[in-house]
């Protein structure tokens, strides 16, 4: 909390407005967030600016669902105290909540400077980091948080639910319930143990925990999202459809109100049309490979691209390849984000892209390796499988930067895939907003397909379909026909891809299903909820039929 010392204002009572501020802080300090929010509006529209009060007015607008209201508060507040540490601090935490990570993490690595003993600032930053997905990083700073105060629940909080998605959900639940012996009622570790319990075929204990958080007037928009995603998980284990269809519904809901103003215009739908009709106007005789100058400087044997669709299977196909000894990966990482920003955001943007020799292709082609190695992939002599799901929108780089590159497209059936993303708490993106509504998940899936389809038949793409029923069913088969496609050898390490999940750093969605090894339990799930899916069946059913799925 802000020092409340009164600005030296000509023409102000300094005596009053220190008055006010110590009023402000004595009602926050007391938790009564109410009465302080009503003081400190009161206040600033007297004239009296001070990053108390500001602070103050942005924690009821965060708890209101305001977020860029509070925002600009805060960001007001550092302007005019740049050292204050509890506005920074607010506002690294507001940035969270906004799903920007990356700034929140500059704010707190701003304070941890001048402030390196604090142990809430490491496990702020923990978070950040773990919002950023450097998992090893973020597991870290809650670490250090910890080695300065042994109970910091955030910290607890944060290295329960890596636990819970790595599902050691007997660690999952100590860390928890240590976090809620700190701080009661803390959204994060009351969920890691939800989860924990959900894990543990606890599904009833899980239910009364979720359904207090719900209900828990303090509980902000964004956390009661999460919430309710994480209650359908626990209804739909004990089959009970129509409540959990509803609590991932209303978890969407929130999740669209608090992003619309972000990602609400369409633009990630109108974006993958676009690219379609683009390269509908050319052929395949229009688009020949373009060799690279020379050797590529980063010294990769073969070069291998995983994508496809979220939630069709691509995170298993990375494991399993990356358990052979030449293989190296990694995990949805923007390294092609020069090139996007080159060739694939105006009209003449693919044209151009088209026309490109060797030499202009060169800097973006180093551009690309060089993030791959800024990420820790050492590529030299392996064969490198980079993975990224929706990489399928940028095809038309990977074949004219890498002609030489395979490309395993993913498939799953998709009524599973759709009703699966629909259900997923995903970092949000413009790509995810479209994922928050079954119908609007089936259209992108739509266009996604149909640019991935249109493609593979006028790009010069060495590229091969995996279906994920086969895989799970018919695993060692497809994997040797997979390895064969790409070059390399089955290795019987590659099996073992549950004891590597475990220990990997990257966390998907997918992570504490594959710890317990193949499964089939998803296979068909849509069918579970096929009324609810009425409004996307019309639209997939093509795709249905295209990938040889039964109707």
């Amino acid at each position: 909390m802000s020092d409340p010392q009164p600005p030296k204002a000509p023409g102000r009572d300094r005596e009053r407005d220190l008055a006010t501020l110590q009023q402000v802080h004595a009602a926050a300090s007391a938790g009564r967030h109410e009465e302080a929010a009503h003081l400190a509006a009161r206040a600033l529209d007297d004239g009296l600016e001070h990053p108390l009060l500001l602070n103050v007015l942005a924690l009821r607008c965060e708890r209101d669902g305001e977020l860029l209201r509070a925002e600009r508060l805060l960001e007001r507040a550092v302007e005019i105290a740049p050292g204050d540490l509890g506005a920074r601090n607010a506002l690294g935490l507001c940035l969270l909540r906004l799903d920007r990570p990356a700034d929140a993490l500059a704010h707190f690595d701003t304070l941890l400077v001048t402030h390196p003993q604090l142990p809430f600032l490491h496990a702020s930053r923990g978070s950040a980091l773990l919002a950023e997905g450097r998992i090893a990083d973020a597991e870290a700073a809650f670490n250090r948080a910890l080695e300065l105060d042994p109970a910091q629940a955030v910290a607890l909080a944060g290295l329960a639910g890596i636990a819970s998605r790595r599902g050691a959900y007997a660690e999952a639940r100590v860390r928890a319930e240590r976090a809620l012996e700190r701080l009661p009622g803390l959204p994060d570790a009351v969920m890691s143990l939800a989860s924990a319990e959900l894990g543990e075929r606890e599904p009833e204990r899980a239910l009364g925990r979720l359904h207090a958080l719900i209900e828990d007037r303090r509980t902000g928009p964004l956390d009661r999202a999460y919430a309710l995603g994480l209650l359908g998980d626990v209804l739909d284990s004990i089959d009970r459809r129509d409540a959990a269809f509803a609590a991932y519904t209303r978890c969407n809901e929130l999740l669209r109100e608090s992003f619309a103003r972000h990602y609400g215009d369409g633009e990630a739908l109108r974006h993958v049309r676009w690219l379609s009709s683009q390269l509908e106007r050319s052929t395949a005789a229009d688009w020949e490979s373009v060799e690279p100058l020379g050797a590529d400087p980063s010294g990769v044997r073969d070069h291998v691209f995983v994508l496809g669709f979220p939630r069709s299977g691509t995170t298993l196909l990375e494991i399993v390849l990356e358990g052979h000894p030449d293989v190296v990966s990694l995990e949805e990482q923007e390294s092609l984000i020069d090139a996007v920003r080159e060739y694939l955001r105006e009209a003449q943007d693919l044209e151009r892209l088209r026309r490109a020799d060797a030499r202009a292709l060169e800097p973006l082609r180093a551009s690309y390796w060089r993030r791959v190695a800024a990420a820790g992939a050492e590529v030299g002599g392996k064969v490198f499988v980079d993975k990224n799901p929706l990489n399928t929108l940028k095809l038309p780089l990977i074949a004219r930067l890498f002609p030489r590159a395979k490309i395993l497209f993913a498939c799953r059936d998709p009524r599973d895939v759709v009703l699966s993303a629909f259900r997923h708490r995903f970092r949000m993106s413009a790509p995810i907003y479209e994922l928050l509504t079954v119908e609007g998940a089936a259209r992108y899936y739509d266009a996604v397909m149909h640019f991935g389809v249109l493609c593979t038949s006028r790009l010069p793409l060495q590229a091969t379909l995996v279906r994920h029923e086969d895989v799970v069913t018919e695993f060692a088969r497809e994997m040797k026909r997979i390895c064969a496609f790409i070059g390399i050898e089955w290795h019987e390490a590659m099996g073992d891809f549950a004891l590597r999940t475990r220990e990997r750093a990257a966390l998907t969605p997918s992570t504490a299903q594959l710890v317990r090894g193949l499964n089939t339990e998803g296979l068909g799930h849509w069918r579970r909820y096929q009324p609810q899916l009425a409004a996307a069946l019309p639209i997939l059913d093509p795709w249905v039929r295209r990938f040889y799925y039964e109707p």
